[in-house]
């Protein structure tokens, strides 16, 4: 029983279609800030290509990690998240892996029960919703929903868009499309973010997983309540870097799965509180504070700037990090659409490319990174914050800068214009709270997981939530 509380077993109401509306176009404007945030690299973190997932026992009624100990209960006692996975389709495929089933009215009518292989799919007309075969033929009548797709026994797994979950999907008509949202336990809503969001699965590294699972966690139990209710907007988190990266069943370790179990129920907690544990992948030797990230950025205690760099040999830990150190080079016409780019978000319209004639740091954040840049052009100076300058400095790709912490390494200049800039930069993502490669550095050197979250968020103590 995670947290100390024994929640209800109860399923939740049906959704208030207000409410479903709001939430289908809060995802859709995610999903465009998602593309975004993507390039940026917001939650960044190190990539190592999974091993094989571990796989359900044959034992009845319960699906075991026998390598990591975890048992995952249907409805459990652990707290329930409500992760959105799509929205905007007007139809959505599912299935399972083993036996399923889909009901209606919150999950009190059954409406089609399923094996695995066997593809169905939910059809959207209006308000209602329905059930149809691959070919569509074979139909329900149309009703008012939402759907909800269950396994029938706890070997089983549900699946959307050809990734499986666990816990149940739940489907709902809004005026934008199908919102697809999985409810699930959030220690197994771990297993599927952690790998992703650390993506290291050795087991050397155990001490930067447990507290990667512990960051996490408090993220999550912020979100989370004790008591589940419906969420108001009909989810409580994406399944993207909005929020925290998940990908289901498809990513679980056995060695990660180990780090979850290890720290079950552990959060950060700063002042009595549970507390957001914001991390990025590598923070270029010292981490940031949030004024250097996010526009309106409060200042925290326990999200502080600290020197990442070990004392003994005076390397930063997270030099491990692939983009510990980087270069950015930037013609002219990329360097005048970052201009155009930059004044279109700030509501500018009908603005033609206008000629650089130079690029300068102005004011450094305490951190060491960019706070203002000047960009001085033959229409006049603009000034970026460095959270600015990230995004709309891109290369030919598209892809965003790295990160804040870098210079101006030099110009080339044709008369009065600058044809040409290079940026050299440390470390990628904000840089706020844990650094990723650093912890993982970290663990090497032999610091343990409170050792290395003690660090990265000073003031902090690892403790249960309720």
């Amino acid at each position: 029983m995670v947290g100390g509380k024994q929640r209800s077993r109860g399923f939740p109401p049906v959704y208030a279609r207000r409410r479903a509306r709001n939430a289908a176009r809060s995802f859709i404007r995610s999903a465009v800030a998602v593309g975004a945030l993507l390039s940026i690299g917001l939650s960044c973190s190190p990539r190592v290509v999974a091993e094989q997932a571990p796989v359900a026992s044959p034992a009845v009624d319960v699906v075991t990690d026998t390598t990591a100990g975890v048992v995952s209960l249907y409805d459990s006692a652990d707290r329930v998240a409500w992760i959105a996975l799509s929205g905007g389709d007007k139809t959505v495929p599912i299935t399972g892996v083993g036996a399923f089933e889909v009901l209606e009215s919150g999950g009190r009518n059954r409406l089609v029960r399923g094996n695995g292989g066997e593809a169905w799919r939910v059809e959207q007309r209006g308000q209602t919703l329905r059930i149809a075969d691959a070919r569509g033929r074979d139909a329900t009548p149309w009703r008012a929903g939402p759907f909800v797709v269950r396994a029938r026994n706890l070997r089983s797994l549900v699946q959307h868009a050809n990734v499986q979950y666990r816990g149940e999907l739940w489907i709902t008509a809004t005026d934008s499309g199908l919102l697809v949202v999985n409810r699930v336990p959030v220690e197994d809503y771990l297993r599927g973010v952690v790998p992703l969001e650390l993506g290291t699965r050795n087991a050397v590294d155990a001490a930067a997983l447990q507290a990667q699972a512990i960051a996490a966690r408090s993220y999550t139990y912020v979100r989370v309540p004790v008591q589940e209710s419906m969420p108001k907007g009909g989810y409580h988190m994406t399944a993207s870097v909005l929020h925290q990266v998940y990908g289901g069943v498809p990513v679980e370790h056995p060695i990660v799965d180990q780090a979850i179990a290890a720290t079950s129920g552990l959060v950060l907690r700063f002042n009595g509180a549970v507390v957001d544990g914001p991390y990025s992948s590598s923070c270029g030797g010292r981490t940031a504070v949030p004024a250097d990230a996010w526009r309106g950025g409060s200042t925290s205690g326990y999200l502080q700037s600290v020197s990442d760099v070990d004392a003994r040999t005076g390397r930063a830990y997270c030099d491990i990090s692939p983009n510990h150190e980087w270069e950015a080079s930037f013609n002219e016409p990329l360097l005048r659409q970052a201009v155009v780019r930059h004044l279109g978000t700030r509501g500018a319209s009908g603005t033609t490319a206008p000629t650089v004639q130079s690029i300068s740091v102005a004011q450094r954040s305490s951190s060491g990174r960019v706070a203002t840049l000047i960009v001085r052009t033959n229409r006049g100076s603009v000034t970026l914050t460095g959270a600015d300058a990230r995004s709309a400095f891109r290369d030919a790709r598209g892809a965003s800068l790295l990160s804040t912490y870098f210079e101006v390494e030099s110009e080339t200049r044709v008369g009065e214009r600058v044809s040409g800039v290079v940026l050299k930069g440390k470390g990628h993502g904000h840089g706020v709270g844990m650094c990723q490669w650093g912890a993982i550095g970290r663990a090497r050197a032999g610091h343990d997981v409170r050792a290395i979250l003690r660090h990265y968020y000073p003031g902090t103590v690892v403790g249960f939530a309720d």
